[in-house]
């Protein structure tokens, strides 16, 4: 019998049946080790000696394989086929080694592209060793965005209060949002007018004509700029007489795109169905793995991480027939087509995505399938198929006609196009090009050159030029493909990154960056430019795929990088925030510093008239401050739009007056202040205050919100046990219930104000049932997440009385609600630690140790006696 080790364990469930009994399919669940979130894990003063650790996990799954090779033949690694497959057989290996359980068995690699019977058996008629080359850059891979993480991050933390981290790869997609956004920023519009004619043949056909020509001159699209330009060409037309010149039909060919890639299916996925690319990664993961249909359990698609474009010979054969059988031998060309990859860096070691089996067309499979996957295996099946099929055959008309009126002339051009022949279009249009589509079957009237044409209507219209749109999931991670930064198994990773740090927020599918990202950005830019260039990030892939191709060696890339890269970080660890902020004024001056109407220096606070106005960093983030604090008050969101005063452009102040208390007469103003919006009922110090909860914007507040807002807490009802008041209200850590000095979360703002007695009995049971929380000592840590990279303690973490937060020393940090305590790594919580230090939140072990010399000096002093006598006490 011999130990076949695969990923997942739906995967081996079903190779086990394809196998048989003579094998034992075992799961290693994805990666069974990594470097640990800590100091010292790559040491490039040891040649870049690395350290592996392996959760409790994967630590018995580990177990589990070694148990069963005990009795065991040998060890197939049937890992993924891509270079993360090839690291987790080889880290497999390795500690099976390590474990002394694999002696004189046989060991063996082999990659299944296709989780079918047919597919299994013959690569398991093909094993070979592990691919070292293909490991070492891995590993490389590896040890570069550990050694930028965590050489990176700590700069930031301690220049950029309120940074979370920067990495090798997000780091660069990031600039390409935020340079985007410096786009939109500077962009200034343009007016132009189009002029179009409604015109009629001798046959009482109409078509539209647009104006190309005027006067003898040629039009560009921005030619004509106002509407007394546009007013004048039109009256001219409107007393013109047109004439056909010319009547050119062209035929055209279009032909069909390659099969999917990883990238340009989570575009088309994004474009057609609105997936993220993580969604999309998770459907054609389980359609990969393999679903019951019709009684067996069959992989549906090949390997879904690939920037391969060609499919196998024997899979091009099957597409074929299908195309004949499907949609005719009318739609079959001659010859097979055979693509490849035009993307910087692809990688064709691996066939396209496709279909196992052309046959078993998205009809047949419809009822085995939910809506999400049935969607994205019929756009698979349907561009695989495409791709070997007969090219659309179009003809274009091309109409020129002359316009006259007195000695004055014009030119317009009408254009239509007919399918003569739909070909591959039968079967797939890519959903960029379905307006497309739309735009070529417009088709023209017969119209005969020479022959005079009726005008029935002139039209002029004003139009404006468009900033360039934000990135969009699908096209940042086409840019990122044609620039050569990341690989398919990396674009979802990046922008879920991107967006749980929340440097991005993603809105109707865009990408804009928060002011967080851009901070971040422009920080990078101005001291380690090279280090986000795409050029750069885009050689060092080159590199690694060299070392893949095995003709690189991993730690001569690792060398140079980090000789250069460390002395950049060195050449900044003494910058004082002061420089760091100098620099950020002005990297980012037209988002800190925006014009302003009066044409007055926007560097001059606008509330005092001698403050300067600088970035500022703050516990929550980056705010534009005046240098005169705290005899100016004067502060505003970084990004926040302003008027032509200076002021915040919500009111003058910032304030946006929603009304006055029907009880107190106050006026109550929403205001937006340095930790964010909140709204405020009176004056001075006794004037009531509340933020606005999450997921209430300043948008939507109002005279009602405002005063319930205001009104709370609130008194739910006396508790049936005690008669004492249960309140509910909006805390510093969220919405709560409060009874006899107990306090139990809510989960939304919604029910502060709608929870009824029986729930809120029911939510403080709940509460009593989990214990005392802080009242009973220090609470047990719920995650122990290793000592800390400085020394001084583990850093682990807990859950308190107001919720879950991160401990080391005296240091607590609250874990931002929505985010699950169990999910938290070392690297989220050295960032929330350091941004309670910075806010002053006490001072942790690292901090507080004492100096090597009193450290020596007492190591050094003789000890106390154990057993001193008492003293007497003295006599009163």
């Amino acid at each position: 019998m011999d130990v076949v080790v695969v990923e997942s364990p739906a995967k081996a469930k079903t190779i086990n049946k394809y196998l048989g009994k003579n094998y034992k399919v075992l799961a290693s669940f994805g990666h069974v080790r990594d470097l640990p979130p800590k100091d010292g894990s790559v040491r490039p003063e040891e040649d870049f000696a690395m350290s592996w650790s392996v959760d409790s996990a994967s630590s018995k799954r580990l177990s589990d394989i070694a148990t069963a090779l005990k009795g065991a033949d040998g060890l197939i690694l049937a890992t993924d086929p891509d270079r993360e497959g090839e690291a987790i057989s080889w880290h497999v290996l390795e500690v099976l080694r390590n474990k002394r359980v694999l002696k004189d068995k046989h060991i063996s690699r082999v990659v299944f592209n296709a989780i079918t019977k047919q597919s299994v058996l013959d690569a398991m008629a093909k094993p070979r060793d592990i691919d070292a080359p293909l490991v070492e850059a891995y590993l490389a891979r590896r040890a570069l965005d550990y050694l930028v993480g965590f050489t990176l991050s700590p700069v930031l933390w301690r220049k950029l209060p309120g940074a979370r981290s920067a990495g090798r790869v997000q780091s660069v997609a990031l600039r390409l949002v935020c340079d985007r956004e410096l786009e939109i920023e500077r962009f200034v519009r343009e007016e132009y007018w189009n002029i179009a004619a409604l015109l009629a043949t001798p046959r009482k056909d109409t078509f539209e004509a647009r104006l190309t020509g005027y006067e003898g001159k040629r039009l560009q699209k921005l030619d004509i700029k106002t509407a007394e330009q546009a007013n004048g060409i039109k009256t001219m037309l409107e007393g013109a007489t047109f004439n056909a010149v010319s009547v050119e039909a062209k035929p055209a060919k279009r032909n069909p795109g390659p099969p999917f890639t990883t990238s340009t299916l989570q575009q088309a996925a994004s474009s057609r169905y609105g997936f993220s690319a993580s969604r999309t990664m998770q459907i054609a993961q389980r359609l990969y793995e393999g679903l019951d249909v019709g009684g067996e359990t069959v992989g549906l698609i090949t390997y879904m991480r690939t920037d391969g474009v060609q499919m196998a010979p024997e899979a091009i054969t099957a597409a074929r027939a299908a195309i004949g059988k499907e949609f005719g031998d009318s739609y079959l060309p001659e010859k097979p087509r055979f693509y490849s990859a035009k993307a910087k860096n692809a990688q064709e070691a691996h066939e396209a995505i496709r279909p196992t089996d052309f046959f078993r067309t998205p009809a047949s499979v419809r009822a085995h399938l939910d809506s999400d996957q049935f969607r994205l295996y019929e756009m698979i099946w349907k561009r695989a198929i495409a791709s070997q099929m007969q090219p659309a055959e179009i003809e274009r008309t091309t109409v020129e006609i002359e316009a006259k009126n007195g000695a004055q002339t014009a030119q317009l051009r009408a254009v239509g196009s007919v399918t003569r022949f739909d070909g591959f279009l039968a079967a797939y249009v890519d959903p960029k090009d379905e307006d497309a589509e739309d735009e070529e079957s417009k088709r023209l009237p017969e119209i005969r050159a020479g022959e005079a044409l009726a005008r029935e209507k002139i039209t002029a219209d004003q139009h404006t030029t468009e900033p360039p749109p934000r990135y969009s999931e699908a096209s940042l991670i086409k840019k990122l493909e044609e620039l050569g930064i990341g690989r398919p198994s990396t674009y979802a990773a990046t922008l879920k990154t991107l967006e749980d740090r929340e440097y991005v927020v993603i809105d109707k599918r865009r990408l804009t960056p928060h002011s967080k990202g851009r901070i971040v950005t422009a920080f990078l830019e101005s001291f380690f430019e090279k280090y986000v260039e795409y050029d750069f990030t885009a050689g060092l892939e080159e590199k690694l795929d060299e070392i893949s191709d095995g003709k690189l060696a991993w730690k001569d890339v690792l060398r140079d990088f980090w000789a250069d890269f460390s002395a950049a970080v060195d050449g900044i660890k003494e910058l004082r925030v002061t420089d760091v902020l100098d620099a950020l004024n002005e990297q980012l001056a037209p988002l800190v510093f925006p014009a302003r109407e009066d044409g007055s220096d926007p560097r001059i606070c606008p509330r005092c008239g001698t403050g300067n106005l600088s970035l500022k960093l703050g516990k929550y983030g980056a705010f534009v401050g005046c240098s005169n604090y705290p005899e100016c008050g004067y502060t505003r969101q970084l990004g926040e739009a302003v008027n032509g005063n200076g002021e915040p452009a919500s009111g003058e102040s910032g304030d946006k007056v929603l009304g006055r208390d029907p009880y107190t007469d106050e006026e109550i103003v929403l205001k937006n202040g340095r930790f964010g919006p909140y709204v405020q009922r009176g004056e001075g110090k006794e004037a009531k205050r509340s933020s606005l909860p999450k997921g209430w914007t300043i948008e939507a507040m109002d005279h009602e919100k405002a005063l319930a807002l205001l009104s709370l807490p609130r008194d739910v009802g006396q508790h049936p046990e005690t008669g004492k008041m249960i309140s509910a209200g909006l805390g510093r850590y969220g919405p709560f219930l409060l009874h006899d000095g107990v306090y139990a979360n809510l989960e939304s703002i919604e029910d502060v104000f709608s929870v009824g007695i029986n729930r809120a009995v029911a939510v403080l049971a709940e509460k009593a049932a989990k214990g005392p929380g802080r009242r009973g000592g220090t609470p047990a840590a719920l995650k122990d997440l290793g000592e800390h990279p400085d020394g001084g303690g583990n850093v682990t973490v807990r859950d308190g009385k107001y919720g879950a937060y991160v401990n080391f020393g005296k240091v607590n940090a609250t874990i931002p609600k929505g985010k699950d305590p169990a999910s938290v790594t070392m690297e989220e919580a050295l960032a929330l630690i350091a941004a309670r230090e910075a806010a002053g939140g006490g001072k942790s072990k690292s901090t507080a140790r004492k100096s090597p010399a009193k450290a020596a000096a007492k190591s050094a002093a003789p000890k106390k006696a154990a057993a001193k006598p008492a003293k007497k006490k003295a006599a009163k």
